[in-house]
């Protein structure tokens, strides 16, 4: 990569200030040709903010701050300069311009980044973690990036990776010389080694948590109408966002809304109170209800504990469901049903106590959610294409075991272990193709 490229680094739309980047072998060159300061000239100082304006010939474009930035110690290990304009979109679009002109190429998008795990600064799971940064929607998903962004998931898959071909280079012995290393010399700890691997990468590997920790945990509150489901959404979410009314029915699609609990993005969703009905409109609002409850990640059963239990309770308290569950007696302030009548029918699942119209309770609401969020935080995975590559690797690993554990010729394992490290080298970027590149980067911002 000789040539430079220029980019915007920050978001469009009105701001304080706009961020034009230049990497290459010409940034210095380039930046001398824009920018004009009665203090600051060429060569400049490396690491040293300057002040001054984007000039076109004899006119200026816009009063700004630059910065000269010598490779190595830089983002993409090239000579890298920034030009910081006034925000908006026209300063920093006619200081791009003005770069192109004289000679750079515009930035692909993640370009940037891209040249940082092709000059050897980060690898690949560190670089897809850099847009997992800037797109993160929680505490705990930044914290998750963050971590990535540092190499702890790298150094994850490199101890696997070394694991893997000490495993390895014991089995090729043997098959290149087997009559100095006999067979039970080089299998020896070979299979207990193969399920310590696999047990590590299996415990990485977690779909649920790891969609929670990106995407936030998904929680359906259901129950039959006028139960106080939407009251109780009103008030986890601190504002009036749901219609509530005495009069059964009201719900009749599926509201969404958010909050954050511990740095972690719950997604609250109040859905149509389950209920057989003629009304084709609460129909499809209760079919909706039901679809939302088979996503979600947790079910919050809301029952009208001021009155008796109906058949419909009754239903919903012994139906099985895919998630954890939590029933809620709802109105505690007139409650005639005790925990311990729900219990009897909704045993293994907690009973909590609460009026969401008073507030009192909803800790214990919070505290249950809080345990539906502990296990994601130790996530070792947390990008899907990680998961679905060490899947492969899995599958490769079991083979492997298989091979050795049925008598089948040491030629076999040995293919499938050297498949198993090519697949965790593609987490990496050890064994990457432009297409796999391509792919990733083509999702990053132009300026990154």
């Amino acid at each position: 990569m000789t040539d430079t490229i220029v980019g915007i680094a920050t978001a469009a739309g009105e701001g304080g200030v706009a961020i034009v980047r230049i990497s290459g072998e010409d940034a210095a060159h380039l930046l001398s040709q824009v920018f004009r300061s009665g203090t600051f000239q060429p060569p400049y100082e490396s690491h040293k903010l300057m002040y001054g304006h984007v000039v076109d010939g004899g006119e200026v474009v816009d009063e700004c701050m630059a910065v000269y930035m010598a490779a190595p110690r830089t983002y993409t290990r090239e000579d890298v300069c920034e030009i910081h304009t006034h925000g908006g979109s026209t300063a920093a679009a006619l200081t791009m311009k003005l770069l192109i002109r004289k000679g750079a190429r515009p930035a692909e998008a993640g370009e940037f980044t891209r040249r940082a795990f092709m000059n050897g600064r980060i690898d690949l799971s560190q670089a897809e973690a850099v847009m997992g940064v800037i797109s993160a929607q929680s505490q705990a998903a930044l914290r998750a990036q963050q971590m990535q962004l540092s190499g702890g998931q790298s150094r994850f898959i490199r101890q696997a990776q070394e694991q893997l071909t000490t495993l390895l280079a014991g089995l090729e012995a043997h098959i290149d010389y087997p009559d100095e290393i006999d067979e039970e010399e080089a299998i020896s700890g070979l299979n207990e080694g193969l399920d310590l691997l696999i047990q590590s990468l299996n415990a990485a590997i977690d779909e649920r948590g790891a969609r929670i920790v990106r995407e936030g945990l998904r929680v359906a509150l259901c129950g039959r109408p006028n139960a106080g489901k939407s009251t109780l959404f009103n008030a986890l979410l601190g504002e009036e966002k749901a219609i509530v009314t005495a009069i059964p029915g009201t719900t009749r699609d599926v509201l969404e809304g958010s909050f954050t609990l511990d740095g972690c993005r719950v997604l609250l969703s109040d859905t149509a109170g389950l209920r057989d009905s003629e009304d084709v409109v609460e129909q499809i609002g209760v079919e909706r209800a039901r679809k939302t409850l088979q996503e979600a990640d947790v079910a919050l059963l809301v029952v009208d504990a001021s009155q008796p239990l109906t058949d419909e309770d009754k239903q919903l308290l012994s139906s099985p469901l895919d998630c954890p569950c939590a029933t809620l007696l709802n109105k505690q302030d007139a409650a005639i049903i005790s925990a311990e009548d729900a219990a009897i029918l909704n045993a293994p699942s907690p009973i909590l106590s609460l009026s969401a119209k008073s507030g009192e309770g909803l800790d214990k609401v919070r505290d249950y959610l809080r345990t539906q969020l502990k296990a994601p935080q130790q996530l070792l995975l947390t990008h899907e294409r990680h998961m679905a590559v060490a899947r492969q690797a899995l599958e490769r690993l079991e083979a492997a075991r298989h091979s050795l554990t049925t008598d089948a010729p040491m030629d076999f394992a040995a293919v499938d272990l050297h498949e198993a490290l090519y697949l965790l080298g593609r987490i990496t970027g050890e064994s990457v193709d432009e297409k796999l590149l391509d792919d990733i980067f083509s999702r990053f911002c132009v300026g990154k």
